[in-house]
């Protein structure tokens, strides 16, 4: 039967954990033109970003 030699740390125990509860990265919604965007990043269809235009998209 395995049996462990050392005490499992609990920063181990919970790294292991961690992978489970790990849902990936949530999508947002722009507040200029609504469109599904991920955090941090510009609008790729609008082009903005906090609510300041930073690149000009071309349609």
């Amino acid at each position: 039967m395995g049996v462990p030699k050392r005490k499992m740390s609990k920063m181990k125990k919970r790294q292991r954990k961690a992978a489970n509860r790990y849902e990936g990265v949530q999508a947002t919604f722009c507040t200029s033109c609504g469109q599904a965007v991920t955090p941090h990043r510009v609008c790729s269809s609008c082009g903005t970003y906090k609510g300041k235009q930073v690149i000009t998209v071309a349609e």
